[in-house]
């Protein structure tokens, strides 16, 4: 079979996968009719294991349709460092030491600011750890978030509108929130060495416009979550059996930067990460529960969309490199509701003579969409993981994320567009 034949069977399996991934509260709602299919059907409605359940069709169509081989060929042929790197930081952001350090800072802005103390922690964690993904990347910066906000916000007495829309809003800044270094958010890092980004460029001419944009949608969420916010807080949920010890934050803290710094690397990381589980056994007392299948399945999504976006190529990309600059934002911005903004701006880097605006609008428009879906941004599965029980059904609605995203993703494109 044609390479062209292999290519229309994968945006093909795309497609179906990208239907699947709004209709997977369907799946789970016939979960609950079927007791004899039941388990089946409740994990095809895991919106994380829909990427890789649709890959895994996409290989085995490519093995009967040209051979196992070439099938096999494909697959080793991708870069799966970016869903490694997503599973091992997930694990280390979330352990008790880190949230409690984390919780520490928040606790004593919070104590600053002229507001009583669950408005301010809402708001810090939906603004200030944002932010701070373009230190310690956007996935940590995510689960951090999701596991802080969640006993916060995403709680059983907060209607179900406002918690998407605090979901939008964490999304979308979390997208842009990543903007103020070259390293931080995946469609930066895509572009950066190509085009000659360092941070000091991105925060000049991308942060402190995100930074505005993210401080401004997170005050009016906030506000609209007021009446409805808990004083609660992820460590109220975990309890150890002696106090924490400062050496084990600062040993958990290491091990979080040495990650993060090693980000590319995945042998270093993975070594890294064998050398945490032993120390998180090591020191049981000081340690909640890993999240180790959570960071499983994000990492399973997330290898899966690597799989079939690869093959995405040839018709993405004649898109991208026929739009004018101003075009090219709002084409991008749309783009990246239906794939991987990384994977959006990868493709506009292999475009040769692409002019310096283009470039700008180009990822401007991938990190301002970033979080309308849940393929938008890579940290997003983390987000929908560690949140979804709090939703009805146990499933967060595509439709539902979409519609909350939407007048964050309007601020954000505003004010990366037009200042």
């Amino acid at each position: 079979m044609t390479e062209s034949a292999l290519e229309i069977i994968a945006a093909f399996v795309f497609a179906l996968a990208l239907v699947h991934t709004f209709s997977a509260p369907v799946f789970l709602r016939l979960a609950h009719r079927s007791k004899r299919h039941g388990g089946l059907l409740h994990l095809l409605g895991e919106v994380e294991v829909v990427f890789g359940f649709w890959a895994a069709i996409l290989l085995i169509l490519m093995a009967l349709a040209a051979s196992s081989s070439t099938a096999l060929a494909y697959a080793e042929s991708r870069n799966y460092t970016e869903p490694a790197f997503v599973f091992v930081v997930m694990v280390i952001a979330a352990s008790l030491p880190v949230l409690t350090a984390v919780m520490r800072v928040v606790e004593h802005v919070a104590r600053k600011l002229p507001v009583r103390d669950q408005t301010a922690k809402a708001w810090l964690c939906l603004a200030l750890v944002p932010l701070a993904g373009s230190l310690v990347t956007e996935p940590a910066a995510m689960t951090i978030a999701a596991m802080m906000l969640a006993p916060q916000v995403f709680h059983r007495d907060m209607p179900e509108r406002l918690k998407y829309l605090a979901l939008g809003v964490l999304f979308v800044n979390i997208s842009i929130g990543g903007t103020l270094t070259s390293y931080a958010a995946p469609p930066v890092l895509m572009v950066a060495s190509t085009w000659g980004w360092d941070s000091a460029f991105m925060f000049t001419t991308f942060g402190w416009k995100a930074a505005l944009a993210v401080l401004l949608n997170a005050t009016l969420v906030t506000m609209l979550l007021r009446p409805y916010l808990r004083s609660g807080d992820v460590m109220s949920m975990k309890k150890t059996a002696e106090p924490m010890s400062p050496v084990v934050i600062a040993v958990h803290l290491v091990f979080l930067a040495a990650v993060v710094l090693s980000a590319h690397h995945p042998i270093i990381f993975l070594g890294l990460f064998l050398f945490f589980i032993g120390y998180t056994q090591a020191y049981k007392t000081h340690q909640s529960p890993l999240i180790i299948k959570e960071a499983l399945l994000v990492g399973f999504f997330l290898a899966g969309l690597v799989v079939l976006g690869g093959m995405q190529q040839w018709w993405l990309q004649p898109i991208v490199s026929g739009l004018e600059p101003k075009v090219l934002f709002v084409g991008a911005l749309a783009l990246t509701a239906i794939t991987d903004n990384a994977a959006l701006t990868y493709l506009g880097s292999l475009i040769n003579g692409i002019s310096s605006q283009a470039q700008y609008m180009l990822v401007a428009g991938a990190v301002a969409g970033g979080g309308l879906t849940v393929i938008a941004n890579a940290p997003n599965p983390a987000g929908v993981a560690l949140l979804r029980g709090s939703f009805a059904n146990g499933s967060v609605s595509m439709l539902g994320l979409l519609y909350g995203a939407l007048v964050p993703t309007v601020i954000a494109a505003a004010f990366l567009f037009f200042l």
